[in-house]
Parts: structure tokens; C-alpha cells; sequence
């Protein structure tokens, strides 16, 4: 099967399979690198020291896999309007509200890859699913899928930004599709101005170590007390950013996914309850979903930081998402 007959290929299971979006990059330098080094020598990545670890590879992403020629990217919507928390239980992002979609998506990418090699008579893939050192934003946009927008999101312009990237390595050559060149944001800066905490400090430069996302996700250390009034009522990650993009505003649907809707608000534990539990209990609540990354005591800390926020004065409080 030819090159171009191998991409059209994965892009059709990609349609079958649920994907929103799906295009074929190469595995050939960065083109970021120098921003990553200069953002790493900010000290912008925080705690997140495998960011460091992990440079060598995002420089060169055919490091990941030696074997590997082409990288089918695909794209997820997980979007949906309905995200207001129950009383006493806090803000979730929206990624987090249903299952894990670590879990979710790499079964669809194992299919794409099984599919693909049949449809080949050959072949071998590797799938990574945001838990890997592949620059999946900068492949994504090599895809022709979208372009990074100044909250550093890849946004995909008929879908928006709340996209989860999937990434397929394969030894097949297939046909790669043209960079997505255009930057669209024009003169916007919703984004860089809707930030609770100020963590744009230059449009597409993000200080991990005044987000939200970052503070109630990835960071172990205390939320420091200057920012904990801009946390607002965010348990764990943050939509604001990309709540206010026009792009989402515009384009954003309801995501086909059944599991990426959110559990009924009854099955969510109240804040109380979670700053008390214990390891197994933060199991049983939480073990399916994305917010055992934080941790049970980083969750719990996370509930203490909203609890104090709710007996701030309303003028304090994150803008709602």
C-alpha cells in the first residue's frame, strides 16, 4: 500500500473510531527547542522536573522510538457546557469530569494501531497518550491540525481547544499532511487576560508556577498564600483560559463520548470529605478518574485551599468558567 493510501487509511479508522480530527506529521527536529530551553531556564516548569528529563527527547522526537517514520496524530473533543460544580464540592476541569482519559483514549489509539497494520499486511506502532516525552502539541500542529493559541493550547479551528491529543508511532511510511502555518488569534487576548493568577507572562509563554492547573495538579508543595485567593473554587485543574477563548465560544460541541460526561453531581465527594480521607478512600472515590494524579494529599490540600476560599469576600473569587 502506498504512502498515501496508508494515511487515508488512518485517517477513515480514525473517523470510525470516534477521533474529531486526525492528521500525519513527521518525526524530524523541533522546532520549538529553543523555546522550551529558554522556558526550562526560567525555572517555569516548577516541580515538574521531568520536564527536564524528558528535553532531550522533546528536542528530537524520533529519540522516543528509533523504528519509528510517521506519527498519526488524532484529536478528542471532551467538551461540554454543564460543568457547574455541586454545592460543597468544588470546580473540576472539564477533562477530569468522566473517566480517565489516559485510559479512554489509549484504547481507541490501540485499536487506530491494530487497524492500521492490518490494513498495511505489516507494521508496528507505539501509542502515547500525555504520559510520554513527545512534543504532542508541536506533532499536532506538523499534522496540519491546528495552531498554538496565546494560552499555549493547540486549537484545532473547526473544534476549538478542548481537544485531547492522541499520538500513534509507526514504522509505516505514510504520507505526511502540510503544517498548519496560520496563527489565527489575531489581536485576542482574552486568554492572557481571563488568567486568575497572572500566568502569562508573553502570549504562548506559560509560568506553570502561577497556573491553577498547576498548582492543584502537579505541584506538591502548598498552594503559596498570595495566590490561594485567585485558586477561587478550582479542586483540581482549570477551563478558564479556554472558556474565553472566541474560538470555543464559537465552535466548541458537546463531546460524543460518553465516557468523558460527568458523573452525577451526587457521586462527588463534598470538600470536607476529602480533605479527611484516607489513602483508600481517595481509591474508591477517585481511582477511575484523572484526579488520582494529584494525589490523595494533594487533593486534600487542594479541598482545604476552596474550603478557605469560600469564606473569602466574593470579590476575590475566580471567574466562573
Amino acid at each position: 500500500m502506498t504512502p498515501e493510501r496508508l494515511a487515508a487509511a488512518a485517517k477513515a479508522l480514525a473517523r470510525e473510531l470516534g477521533f474529531d480530527a486526525c492528521g500525519v506529521a513527521d518525526l524530524g527536529p523541533s522546532a520549538t527547542a529553543a523555546a522550551l530551553d529558554g522556558w526550562l531556564a526560567r525555572r517555569y516548569h516548577g516541580e515538574m522536573r521531568y520536564m527536564e528529563r524528558q528535553a532531550p527527547t522533546r528536542r528530537q522526537p524520533a529519540r522516543a522510538w528509533a523504528d519509528a517514520r510517521s506519527a498519526v496524530v488524532a484529536l478528542h473533543n471532551y467538551w461540554q457546557a454543564d460543568a457547574e460544580p455541586a454545592p460543597g464540592r468544588g470546580r473540576v476541569a472539564r477533562y477530569a469530569l468522566g473517566d480517565d482519559y489516559h485510559a479512554v483514549l489509549r484504547a481507541k489509539l490501540e485499536r487506530l494501531g491494530a487497524g492500521l497494520v492490518s490494513a498495511a499486511g505489516a507494521g508496528r506502532y507505539r501509542t502515547y497518550v500525555d504520559a510520554g516525552p513527545l512534543p504532542e502539541r508541536e506533532l499536532a500542529q506538523r499534522a496540519g491540525l491546528g495552531w498554538f493559541g496565546k494560552n499555549t493550547m493547540l486549537i484545532q479551528p473547526r473544534i476549538g481547544s478542548f481537544t485531547f491529543i492522541g499520538v500513534l508511532l509507526t514504522d509505516l511510511v505514510l504520507a505526511h499532511d502540510q503544517p498548519f502555518e496560520a496563527d489565527r488569534c489575531g489581536t485576542c487576548r482574552r486568554c492572557l487576560d481571563a488568567c486568575p493568577t497572572g500566568a502569562f507572562p508573553e502570549p504562548r509563554v506559560l509560568d506553570a508556577t502561577r497556573c491553577i492547573s498547576y498548582l492543584t495538579i502537579e505541584a506538591r508543595s502548598p498552594v503559596p498564600d498570595a495566590l490561594k485567593p485567585a485558586v477561587g473554587d478550582w479542586l483540581f485543574g482549570c477551563d478558564v483560559c479556554q472558556v474565553v477563548c472566541p474560538w470555543n465560544v464559537r465552535f466548541a460541541e458537546e463531546t460524543a463520548e460518553p465516557a468523558y460526561r460527568a458523573r452525577p453531581a451526587a457521586e462527588w465527594p463534598a470538600l470536607q470529605a476529602i480533605a479527611a480521607m484516607s489513602e483508600r478512600q481517595f481509591d474508591d472515590a477517585f481511582g477511575t478518574t484523572a484526579l488520582v494524579r494529584a494525589g490523595r494529599a494533594g487533593l486534600a490540600r487542594n479541598a482545604s485551599v476552596v474550603i478557605e476560599n469560600d469564606g473569602r469576600p466574593s470579590e476575590h473569587a475566580c471567574p466562573a468558567a
